[in-house]
């Protein structure tokens, strides 16, 4: 039993906001010193913080297009480790998921923009849950010394884009850090381990200032200056990085944007209209070589859905590529939709030879491997019509392709391999990689906007293109039915561009990057982004331990003793 002296001697708990964790110890000594233990929290009451999440998710949607004002990434970043400091972790998952709302429903509005608010919502809300998740591992990882807090921030941000990009059907990759960084000198880290270093540092920068900023809260202006130096200089020493030029011979490629009747979902109701505006497109090109006012291409790409007739099962529409191709006089990348297998459809690049016309096997065809969900095909299809009756829009299921994107075209200069994807697939790592890997010199992306109008959606995948080509050392063509279209160089400046909804033609000399041009990146594949995954988990654990050790510590338990 407790004598009154001794309960008179018991310290008074202090009054805390909701969500703020009352069992950590009050007396932390050490915790003056940068890298000591958390001590208090610079944010009170979570008003306040769910306010600073708010702000957390806006700073990261203004660092992609159309806005692009890159440094928001890392403010955002240590704008939410700041909000999620000295919070249990179910009050961090609500922190993050304010900041994942903030942030993916602006970003991704152009994903109801013709199919209404119901599917942009839900996407919006799975993606913010990712980041609820963030948010309780951040709030958990605040346990730690900040030495420890501050590369653990990095580290969380990789794990759950990494989780996000992976689940579910296959993962989304909208929204990852490192795709808001081509303008920003981490932009050059993709060479050495991908986009998910690229995020890492771009966290860790945010991470350091929000460091920075506790430690001169504490009165410490030296250590507080040394973090913010620090963040300075991980942001900005990748631009040291050399960019190594492809080394083998130089082609001329021409990438056709034919553009399309009308915007919108019912923009391929004239799907032959679609496919005249390439032939067309290609017989004005063929024109004006004859003429002497453009250079003969070596060979010619056009877009995904470029024909959504089945050429095969269409005489007409193969009669009218087979025209054009022979015209040009030199290979050329067909986007079709192909009938099969079963009642699926197929989303396919064909080589097609002005010789012996479509090509066959895996290196003449690349069938998609990676189709949309709830858009290329619809996973419980039941299911979601109870939500929207948009999706028997999709009548027919996209099959999956099963071979990598290494196509051969035989063109005048010699046997050309290209790394081929097919329009979002240029956001996962995997797809992108495997195609370089198998030999692809050039990387493809035949793309599709037409969708999505006039909104940023285009320019968002614009920059995925342009973090590709920092990271394989090759260039880049964007072919879009409707634009934007582009050439992209190794260092990921666009070198040209087309307009939106406009008819045009892009003509390029790119040098090509010889098989065994490849950058680290490509080589190590995966394997980074596991290790700092694993990390992540690895520091989770010591901060739950953290937790655990120090709600149990004689300075918590003293009271009642």
């Amino acid at each position: 039993m407790v004598g009154a002296g001794n309960a008179a001697a018991a310290p008074t708990a202090e009054p805390q906001p909701p969500g703020v964790d009352v069992t950590r110890p009050r007396t932390l000594g050490a915790s003056h010193r940068l890298g000591g233990p958390h001590r208090g929290v610079s944010l009170r009451g979570i008003p306040t913080r769910l306010a600073a999440a708010v702000a957390a998710g806006l700073l990261l949607m203004l660092a992609f297009p159309p806005y692009g004002w890159w440094p928001c990434a890392a403010l955002g970043v240590g704008l939410l480790a700041l909000a999620t400091r000295g919070v249990r972790p179910r009050g961090g998952a609500l922190i993050g998921l304010t900041a994942g709302a903030a942030f993916f429903g602006p970003l991704l509005h152009w994903t109801g923009i013709y199919v209404g608010p119901l599917p942009w919502l839900i996407l919006a809300a799975t993606q913010a849950a990712y980041v609820a998740g963030l948010g309780a591992l951040l709030a958990l990882l605040s346990r730690l010394p900040l030495r420890w807090w501050t590369p653990g921030v990095a580290l969380a941000w990789v794990l759950q884009e990494g989780v996000r990009d992976r689940e579910p059907y296959g993962g989304f990759p909208w929204g990852r850090l490192g795709f808001s960084q081509a303008d920003a000198p981490a932009a050059h880290l993709a060479r050495w381990a991908g986009v998910p270093l690229v995020t890492a540092a771009t966290a860790l920068t945010g991470a350091l200032l929000a460091a920075a900023l506790v430690v001169a809260l504490r009165g410490r202006v030296l250590p507080a200056l040394g973090a913010a130096l620090l963040a300075v200089l991980v942001a900005g020493l990748p631009a040291a990085i050399p960019v190594a030029p492809p080394s083998g011979k130089t082609v001329t490629i021409a990438v056709v944007q034919g553009n399309v009747p009308r915007l919108g979902l019912d923009f391929n109701a004239q799907r032959e209209a679609v496919l005249r505006d390439h032939v067309t497109a290609t017989h004005e090109l063929a024109e004006r070589v004859r003429l002497g006012q453009a250079p003969r291409p070596d060979l010619v790409i056009w877009p995904e859905n470029s024909s959504d007739i089945d050429p095969f099962g269409d005489p007409s529409a193969y009669a009218l590529i087979t025209h054009a191709v022979r015209e040009i006089g030199v290979p050329v990348l067909v986007g079709a939709v192909l009938s099969g297998p079963g009642n699926d459809v197929s989303n396919t690049g064909i080589v097609w030879d002005p010789r012996t016309g479509p090509a066959s096997g895996p290196h003449g065809r690349y069938v998609k491997r990676h189709p949309v969900p709830f858009a290329e095909y619809i996973p419980m299809r039941s299911v979601a019509r109870i939500f929207s009756s948009a999706v028997d829009r999709v009548q027919h299921d996209f099959a999956k392709g099963r071979t990598v994107g290494a196509l051969d075209l035989a063109s005048p200069a010699g046997t050309v391999r290209l790394a081929d994807v097919i329009c979002f697939e240029v956001g996962y790592d995997g797809i992108v990689q495997d195609a370089v890997r198998a030999g692809g010199s050039v990387l493809v992306v035949q793309t599709n906007n037409a969708t999505f109008g006039r909104t940023p959606q285009t320019y968002q995948q614009l920059q995925m293109s342009r973090l590709r080509s920092l990271e394989t050392g090759r260039w880049s063509l964007v072919a879009a039915t409707s634009g934007v279209s582009a050439v992209v160089a190794p260092d990921g400046r666009v070198a040209q561009r087309t307009g939106v909804f406009t008819a045009g033609v892009l003509e390029a000399q790119v040098q090509l990057a010889t098989p065994g041009q490849q950058t680290l990146a490509t080589r190590v594949g995966p394997w980074p982004e596991a290790a700092m995954s694993g990390l992540a988990l690895l520091v989770g654990v010591a901060a739950w331990r953290r937790r655990r050790a120090l709600r149990g510590s004689p300075a918590t338990t003293g009271a009642a003793a």
